[in-house]
C-alpha cells in the first residue's frame, strides 16, 4: 500500500451509519483492502454514547425523541457526547507499526499532540491534556478515544467548531461528579468552540480540515493524500449497519442496568474514568457472583475485554474476586488508557458494600 495515509471525507451521515463505516474501515484495513486512512466525518444532531455505557443513564431519551436527536452507540469506549453538523469528526485507522508506538496511552499522547498542533495553526493555543482531551485555556475543544483490534488501531476525535450548548446539556445526563470535579456550574462551561475563540475570524470547514491534516503530517511524521471511498468499504458498512450497529438491540445492549430487582449497584471513579458495577449474587448465603455487568466511560482495548472479564467473574466466590480480576489481567492481552485492575475491583466492592468484609 505504501507509506502514505489516504484521506477521505464521508460528509454528514446518519449517526449509526457513521459508526458502521468505522467498523467497515477497520475490517477493510485488516484485510488489506485499503491503506492507512485519515477520515473526516460529521453527524446530524446525535447523542453518541460510549461502547460500555448505560443508555438511559447517559441520555435523556424523552428529550432526544421530542427534538429529533439520533441515538447511537459507538464501537469505542469513553463518555457520551452530543454532535451535530457544526462539529467536525476526525479519525485515523492504521497499522500499529505505522507510527512506531504500541501502547494506547503512547498513541493517545502522540495523536492528540499532533491534533493540537494543527488546531494551533488556526490561532488558538490548543494543548493535549491527559488522559485524552485537547484543551484551550483549560476548556475542552476536542475529545478523543480509540482502541486496537488486533494490529489495527482506530483513533477518533472531534473539533468543536460551534455548538448548541443548551441542546447538548439537555440531551445528555452529565453526572454531578463530573461537574463538581471541575467546579463548573454546567456541562457547557467545560467546553469551548472555535466560534467562541475566534469570533468573526472563524475559519471555513475546509480550513479546519487543512490545519488538522498539517498537524498530523508534521506531528506524526507521515505523508497523506486525498483518495476515494471504496465500494468494499460501503458494502462492509451496510453489512455492519444491518447486522449490528444500526439495530436498536445494539443501542440498548446496556440500558437501565441498575433498575432490575435484586441487582446490587456500585461505582468507582478514578483519573481513568468511572466504572459502574452491577452484581447479582447466588448460592445459599449469597457468596457467589452469579453475574457482573461493568459499564462506564473508560477505555480498554480490545472492547470485548469487558465482556470477557464479566464472563470470567461469573460463578466466582466473593473471597476470590480480587484474585480472579488480577489473574484475568495477567492472562489476557489488553491495553488500558488509565483504568487498572484495582479500579474494577473497587467498583465491584462498592456494589457489594458490607458483603465485602464477609466474602472478599
Amino acid at each position: 500500500m505504501g507509506d502514505a495515509f489516504r484521506i477521505i471525507d464521508t460528509g454528514v451521515r446518519e449517526g449509526r451509519a457513521n459508526i458502521a463505516f468505522d467498523a467497515a474501515l477497520i475490517e477493510a484495513r485488516q484485510n488489506g483492502l485499503v491503506p492507512d486512512t485519515i477520515r473526516f466525518l460529521r453527524f446530524p444532531p446525535t447523542a453518541l454514547i460510549g461502547r460500555h455505557q448505560d443508555l438511559r443513564r447517559e441520555v435523556d431519551l424523552d428529550y432526544c425523541e421530542q427534538h429529533g436527536i439520533g441515538l447511537v452507540r459507538r464501537i469505542t469506549g469513553g463518555g457520551a457526547i452530543y454532535l451535530d453538523e457544526s462539529q467536525l469528526g476526525w479519525e485515523l485507522v492504521f497499522d500499529r507499526r505505522s507510527l512506531g508506538v504500541a501502547t494506547l496511552p503512547e498513541v493517545t499522547e502522540k495523536i492528540c499532540t499532533a491534533a493540537a498542533r494543527g488546531l494551533s495553526k488556526l490561532g488558538v493555543d490548543a494543548r493535549f491534556r491527559p488522559r485524552n482531551d485537547i484543551e484551550v485555556d483549560g476548556r475542552k475543544i476536542s475529545g478523543t478515544g480509540g482502541f486496537y483490534d488486533g494490529d489495527i488501531l482506530i483513533y477518533q476525535g472531534t473539533v468543536l467548531i460551534d455548538l448548541d450548548a443548551e441542546r447538548m446539556v439537555r440531551a445528555l445526563r452529565v453526572p454531578d461528579t463530573k461537574l463538581g470535579k471541575r467546579k463548573l456550574d454546567s456541562a457547557a462551561g467545560r467546553v469551548v468552540t472555535l466560534a467562541d475563540l475566534l469570533g468573526s475570524g472563524l475559519p471555513t470547514l475546509d480550513e479546519v480540515k487543512s490545519a488538522i491534516l498539517e498537524g498530523f503530517c508534521e506531528g506524526l511524521g507521515l505523508a497523506a493524500a486525498w483518495g476515494d471511498i471504496t465500494d468494499d468499504e460501503e458494502a462492509l458498512a451496510r453489512h455492519a449497519f444491518d447486522e449490528e450497529i444500526g439495530t436498536d438491540e445494539y443501542l440498548r445492549e446496556i440500558d437501565g442496568a441498575g433498575s432490575v430487582a435484586g441487582v446490587l449497584a456500585g461505582s468507582h471513579t478514578s483519573p481513568g474514568g468511572t466504572i459502574d458495577a452491577f452484581v447479582r449474587l447466588d448460592g445459599p448465603t449469597d457468596q457467589i457472583l452469579q453475574r457482573v455487568l461493568l459499564t462506564g466511560d473508560f477505555f480498554v482495548t480490545p472492547p470485548r475485554f469487558v465482556l470477557d472479564l464479566e464472563a470470567h467473574l461469573a460463578g466466582t466466590r466473593l473471597g476470590d474476586v480480587a484474585a480472579a480480576i488480577d489473574d484475568f489481567f495477567e492472562s489476557n492481552r489488553t491495553d488500558t488508557l488509565s483504568v487498572q485492575p484495582a479500579d474494577f475491583r473497587q467498583a465491584i466492592e462498592a456494589a457489594l458494600g458490607d458483603r465485602v468484609n464477609d466474602g472478599m
